[in-house]
């Protein structure tokens, strides 16, 4: 389902200034990512800045590209979609935001330095030029005015005009058709998208007096499709994509490249394996670098994700020598999902973890205590009490939080590596104890 493109260079060039402002982005980026000293960056630093990129913009920028914006190493600025991402996971809307904010920074400070010196000046010519002066005053007031008259962001009375609706073509099958039914013929503004989900890849211009978009989703899930005016959201539907039954697929990543899907023999409600067999008459190359999903999501939703408890036995057999083998657990709900990974000592660098609003990366925060080989059995345990959320590993409580938002009701459950899980005694209850699936 998920898409992402490559980034190569434009081919105009660009003077120092501009390489000086990547490079103070790239800082500024480095250290919202929690990476205090860009100059002594290691490969595994460029591949989480590759991978944070991604995640947060939908653009896919290659390490070598990553380098050479670290490093000044270009003669041509890089287009613009690299641009606007690499300033968007710094904490700015865009590139041109990023420019305009260091500019008034620089501005700032030129005005500190000679507004002490000029400004017996500025009253002596204010004074002798009071009628222009108010005059001058009067014409912005109306430049501005007209500005707010001709603002085209959609306001709250042509939003609330705008529909949106969505449709399954076919019952719980993937790829699964769904049709869009939107009207937007009321609202103010320059372009209107619909994006499937919350991947930027997946969105698809729309225009007015055109009232249905067709789209296909091609992994299982519980997603929510926004109806956009300019870079606004104004509506949004929930679209759940459920299969009653656990479904197999490879990607090359969460969000970039088709599913490939895996027909597996044996899988049951409460235990599956998957077989490097599986794989090979699924038509899928064992040599090729992918991840393994394995989700289950139901049709039927009615528990809340802010209580219950998830318990299972798994392993994960390699399918490489890889140095760092991991397991992402996640329990999907109709809102950000709960999840958690797992991967031996020396690689809890990379692990991450989100539960409601609150993710905590490995980079940053101390989850060394999640440490654990995958590729031996594991009795694993994930807990939620009202918003309290408890990991246990082979019996040993081995991590807390808590977080505010509630997620919604359980959507689903997955298992996410980069080797083949064998899951075995797979139980979902409710506090209480009641069954989920």
């Amino acid at each position: 389902m998920f898409k992402s493109r490559s980034i190569h260079f434009k081919t105009q060039s660009k003077g120092h200034a501009d390489q000086l402002l990547v490079s103070i982005c790239m800082n500024e980026l480095c250290k919202k990512a929690g990476l205090e000293d860009p100059t002594s960056l290691v490969q595994r630093d460029l591949v989480f800045l590759s991978d944070r990129i991604e995640s947060e913009t939908g653009v896919l920028i290659s390490l070598s590209t990553i380098k050479r914006l670290m490093n000044g190493q270009f003669s041509r600025l890089p287009q613009i979609a690299t641009l606007d991402a690499i300033a968007a996971a710094a904490g700015y809307q865009t590139w041109q935001h990023f420019k305009t904010s260091k500019n008034l920074e620089v501005d700032r400070s030129r005005t500190a330095k000679t507004k002490k010196s000029g400004a017996l000046r500025a009253l002596v010519v204010a004074g002798s030029n009071i009628r222009i002066l108010a005059g001058a005053l009067i014409l912005f007031a109306l430049i501005y005015l007209g500005l707010r008259t001709a603002d085209r962001k959609p306001g709250p009375d042509m939003v609330s005009k705008a529909t949106f609706s969505a449709r399954k073509v076919t019952g719980n099958e993937i790829p699964n058709t769904v049709v869009f039914n939107y009207n937007v013929d009321s609202v103010e503004a320059d372009s209107f998208f619909i994006q499937q989900s919350w991947d930027k890849n997946r969105r698809v211009r729309v225009f007015k007096h055109n009232h249905t978009l067709t789209d296909i989703y091609y992994e299982p899930g519980y997603h929510v499709a926004r109806l956009i005016a300019n870079d606004k959201i104004i509506k949004t539907v929930d679209v759940s994509i459920p299969t009653d039954r656990w479904v197999f697929y490879a990607k090359e990543g969460i969000a970039r490249g088709q599913p490939y899907y895996i027909h597996a023999n044996g899988a049951k409600s409460r235990s599956f394996k998957l077989t490097k067999d599986d794989l090979v008459k699924s038509g899928i190359d064992v040599q090729k670098e992918n991840i393994f999903i394995n989700a289950f999501f139901p049709s039927h939703m009615e528990n809340s994700s802010d209580n219950f408890v998830l318990r299972f036995r798994i392993k994960v057999d390699e399918l490489k020598n890889e140095p760092c083998p991991y397991l992402l657990v996640e329990v999907f709900s109709q809102r950000p999902a709960l999840y958690f990974t797992t991967t031996p000592g020396g690689c809890t660098s990379e692990l991450i973890t989100r539960f409601g609003e609150k993710e905590i990366n490995g980079k940053t925060n101390d989850l060394s205590a999640l440490g654990s080989d995958p590729g031996n059995w594991q009795d694993l345990e994930f807990k939620v009490v009202n918003k309290n959320a408890t990991i246990s590993i082979n019996g040993k409580k081995v991590f807390y939080t808590n977080y505010k938002s509630s997620c919604g009701l359980i959507a689903g459950i997955g298992f996410m590596s980069n080797g083949l899980c064998e899951v075995d005694s797979l139980h979902m209850n409710t506090i209480d104890g009641r069954e989920i699936y």
